[in-house]
């Protein structure tokens, strides 16, 4: 039985969760739910995934939600993004923690705001409070990859996919990489990997074509 990811492209979880599957070379296919239809509340999604979130992965009878927990599953399942030394896996864990609290949860709810709400409801003072919680969040990153190819790690790891997810959307969320070297040099050496796909060529997407 194929490995089913319900996402959709425009969800930047949903994408660490289908560049893994794709880069690590599974045979997976996207199944799509249309989150801003109200697919993620429905009965049946929620059987699902109580948590009513994408990305979902079913896997035989294993059904798996949360980004990070479909990559551990996706370790078992494939050593492309294994990590062996006890440290560099520590700090897989420490950046997927930092992105999930500081960068896509920022970036992710502020791309959201800035594109996705109807204009006169876009609520201004919390897109500047989230301008600068990512204008942080983008500052650490780009620190942490002076001199290094990868974040975590010697080799591209679960913490790169991660960590990469909303920066190659090209709707407006104050991220421009040429005002971030370090980040516009890293997000060219994942995009190099063989397999790479932008979200919008790897999942099916609800606006646009």
């Amino acid at each position: 039985m194929t490995r089913k990811l319900y996402c959709f492209g425009e969800s930047g979880h949903s994408y660490k969760a289908a560049l893994a599957l794709e880069l690590s070379g599974l045979e997976w296919e996207p199944e799509y739910i249309d989150f801003f239809k109200g697919g993620t509340r429905t009965p049946e999604y929620l059987a699902l995934n109580p948590m009513g979130e994408a990305p979902v992965l079913v896997d035989g009878d294993l059904v798996l939600s949360q980004s990070a927990v479909i990559q551990d599953h996706i370790l078992d399942l494939s050593d492309r993004f294994a990590v062996s030394d006890p440290a560099e896996q520590r700090e897989v864990y420490r950046w997927t923690l930092w992105d999930n609290h500081k960068l896509s949860s920022q970036a992710g709810v502020l791309r959201f705001l800035m594109n996705f709400v109807p204009e006169e409801k876009r609520p201004a003072e919390v897109i500047n409070w989230l301008t600068g919680r990512c204008a942080g969040a983008f500052a650490t990153l780009e620190r942490a990859l002076e001199n290094r190819d990868w974040i975590a790690a010697a080799t591209p790891s679960m913490a790169d996919l991660t960590c990469c997810s909303y920066l190659y959307y090209p709707e407006p969320f104050t991220f421009d990489r040429a005002d971030y070297p370090n980040i516009d040099a890293w997000l060219s050496r994942i995009s190099a990997l063989p397999g790479w796909k932008h979200p919008y060529d790897l999942m099916p997407r609800a606006f646009g074509s």
